[in-house]
């Protein structure tokens, strides 16, 4: 076994320090002092990205159509992160539903200010654009997406060859996310936040994709299908994946998500197994 390269501890507290001092708020002399681009009266950013290809796929809105659970209670119960998939093809209303209970676009505020989605965001700014590697979905060919919220279509943007090879790596060598029917990629276009909250926006956008995230695994628990959130993943790859300008955009939360059987439960115990080893 190679020897285990560690972090000079000094090295290591300070990083820490570095990130609980993000997680504070900062001191009411700075935010007295910060004037923020709207009260600046800057032009205001679009509310979604603009689409990346000509053509666009609709998707259905049927979700009358779907099997799913309705009392809230029992989706409660049932949510919990899946690893553990059975390699079969979700449908495409199923996708469908999964993209806009996690990002659909309600309403507009405004003539164009604001978009109102089935998720809460500070100050409506919802600054998250939403990706996908399909490998197993009815109607769609495998290969890498981006979901546009407005007309609630994707658009198809390249095939990725190997894609089992890519997910993992992206995912810092997660070999088992490799086996779900999609990955969801979220990405943050920060100056959409930064433009109301300037110096605040940063934290308050990590709060927002956990809103995201849990409306995922909500309407994944619903429709009896598996989810698990993952904040590891390789920027440069997820980066190149979905041909993002880094310095405006980048990855910053992901999910894969997939079909899944109650009699693999044993299955997803053996990822916990070190708890019995060990006797913690």
């Amino acid at each position: 076994m190679g020897a285990i390269m560690m972090m000079n501890e000094k090295r290591v507290k300070a990083l820490i320090q570095e990130g609980r001092q993000f997680m504070h708020c900062q001191s009411l002399e700075d935010q007295d002092e910060f004037i923020s681009d709207q009260q600046l009266k800057k032009p205001q950013p679009p509310l979604v990205k603009a689409a990346m290809r000509t053509q666009q796929i609709k998707l259905p809105r049927n979700f009358e159509a779907l099997t799913k659970i309705e009392d809230f209670t029992e989706i409660l119960s049932r949510r919990h992160s899946s690893r553990v998939f059975t390699q079969k093809p979700i449908s495409l209303l199923q996708l469908s539903y999964l993209l806009w209970a996690s990002q659909g676009v309600k309403e507009i505020r405004g003539k164009q200010y604001a978009t109102l989605r089935t998720v809460p965001s500070g100050g409506a700014r919802h600054g998250f654009e939403t990706y996908l590697i399909v490998k197993k979905c009815e109607g769609l060919k495998s290969g890498a997406y981006h979901y546009l919220p407005m007309e609630h279509a994707l658009e198809f943007l390249h095939e990725v060859d190997n894609d089992e090879k890519i997910i993992s790596d992206s995912l810092c060598g997660q070999i088992w996310a490799g086996k779900a029917s999609v990955v969801f990629y979220w990405s943050l276009i920060a100056y959409r936040c930064e433009w109301r909250y300037g110096i605040r926006a940063h934290r308050v956008a990590l709060i927002d994709v956990g809103h995201v995230g849990q409306n995922l695994y909500l309407a994944c628990a619903a429709l009896n299908l598996g989810a698990c959130g993952i904040a590891a993943f390789d920027d440069a790859i997820c980066s190149k994946l979905f041909e993002l300008d880094v310095n405006e955009e980048f990855v910053v939360y992901t999910a894969p998500v997939g079909t899944v059987n109650s009699d693999d439960i044993e299955k997803e115990k053996e990822f916990y197994r070190f708890v019995e080893e060990e006797g913690l």
